[in-house]
């Protein structure tokens, strides 16, 4: 039987103890709220935590002090131990409700909902010189951020933001954030429209992939980055001049390999590539599209994915004028997600059939712009020979002729070797027939709108 007592996990008992400080602080503010008067509020210290913990090594790495900790703390408890929150549910007999000084963001009788309020309460009880001081964790540029989220209040509009609203959301963490927390693995994502990324794979090998030399150039500077980053950056001093992230453009027509370049890619460089569902990511809730994308973004730099966005110009494409609320929405969503491949520390790609379809005053922002083109002769030579290689053929087939022929990117022909493949073994044959594949050739070309 498995062992799932505190002392088991390391990970799982640095969790428990800075829970356990909550709850120590949250009794003490209780306490000093109900009955200490003007003594000034003595917080309980925070608690050392184990070596190697992944707690402790997210508090080190971003590096967060005492107050910082007990607002990550507040965001981990309803995950984790939500009885530790129980003391809020105190009522208020005056008016028959929660006091309002305690912030719940939600409550039902049974859970306690901690907001941003909650957190200026255990860290200011109710000294408005201290709460407002207390406010800058929270401010867009520190580093708590990155971790925890601030929900303002069910509201976007700035309006509602001004009148108090923004504090008074739930604070949120991330499903993954608590996983590796509590047992020091991060989980595989699962795709969703709450995280609407998925993992590119290949059973292909990095020599497989076919490009033109002054792509595989262009590809080999991207991987050269990946390699040499922490040289450029911190070794050579150049993070504060270049920032951390790099930014990729892919443009060319479907089927020349933009797909599987930046799967190669991932292999190559041993990094994980999630491509992301630009379909799944545009949500008519306003707030969720912002959501979503945090969740692939902040997920993506603690793991140093690659993001790949296909078809990026339909919601990259030049921005037109606002003649709607809906328009105004839409322009909303694409600026949050450009600030965010912005901001990015890790590498995108983004990739188009049309490199004019991207907006100019984006695309001087890519450190490198790639373009596929359609393979030439010599190169759809060996674009057959390579997917042929252990297809048994007849003695009719001439690979160079088809090549010649036949102006198919490397996509349309493994679609055309599938369906060849499955002709020869329907009618029985044990090899592929010229006629099998001329006959997968003339149906790929009917799906491109051609007849030859």
């Amino acid at each position: 039987m498995t062992d799932l007592t505190p002392t088991a996990d390391i990970h799982a008992r640095a969790v428990m103890t800075e829970i356990d400080w909550l709850s120590d602080v949250i009794a003490a503010r209780l306490r000093h709220f109900f009955g200490a008067g003007d003594a000034p509020f003595a917080p309980p210290a925070a608690p050392t935590l184990p070596k190697g913990a992944a707690l402790t090594d997210l508090i080190t790495e971003a590096g967060l002090d005492t107050s910082a900790r007990l607002v990550l703390a507040l965001a981990l408890a309803p995950q984790v131990n939500p009885a530790a929150l129980d003391p809020f549910f105190v009522r208020n007999t005056a008016i028959d409700r929660l006091f309002s000084e305690f912030g719940a963001a939600r409550q039902d009788g049974t859970s306690f909902v901690p907001s941003a309020v909650t957190a200026l309460f255990l860290l200011g009880g109710v000294d408005t010189a201290r709460r407002i001081a207390a406010m800058t964790l929270f401010s867009p540029d520190h580093p708590l951020r990155r971790i925890v989220g601030l929900v303002p209040g069910q509201s976007h509009d700035p309006a509602a933001v001004a009148s108090g609203t923004l504090y008074a959301g739930p604070l949120t963490l991330p499903a993954f954030r608590v996983a590796t927390l509590c047992s020091g693995r991060a989980p595989e994502p699962d795709f969703s429209p709450q995280f609407p990324a998925k993992r590119l794979r290949s059973g292909m090998k990095w020599d497989d992939l076919i490009l033109p030399r002054e792509v595989k150039h262009g590809i080999d500077h991207v991987s050269a980055w990946l390699e040499n980053r922490q040289t450029i950056l911190h070794d050579w001093g150049m993070e504060s001049r270049l920032g951390a992230g790099f930014k990729a453009l892919f443009y060319g027509p479907p089927g020349t390999g933009k797909t599987l370049t930046a799967t190669m890619l991932g292999q190559r460089t041993g990094l994980e590539v999630y491509r992301i569902d630009l379909a799944m990511v545009v949500s008519k809730y306003i707030g969720e599209t912002e959501k979503n994308l945090s969740q692939v973004f902040d997920m993506a730099e603690q793991r140093d994915w690659i993001l790949f966005f296909d078809e990026a110009d339909a919601l990259f494409g030049a921005r037109g004028a606002t003649s709607s609320a809906n328009d105004r929405h839409a322009n909303q969503e694409v600026s949050y997600l450009l600030q965010r491949i912005e901001e990015c520390s890790g590498l995108v790609i983004l990739a188009t059939n049309l490199r004019s379809n991207i907006d100019e005053a984006f695309f001087r922002r890519f450190q490198m712009a790639v373009g596929f083109p359609k393979p030439d002769a010599a190169l759809r030579t060996e674009l057959w020979r390579n997917i042929l290689r252990s297809v048994p053929l007849q003695d009719d087939v001439d690979i160079v002729a088809i090549a010649r022929d036949h102006t198919l990117a490397g996509g349309a022909i493994n679609n055309v070797v599938r369906h060849a493949a499955i002709s020869a073994l329907r009618r029985n044959a044990t090899h592929v027939s010229a006629r099998d594949l001329q006959q997968a050739i003339a149906g790929e070309m009917r799906k491109e709108g051609r007849t030859g």
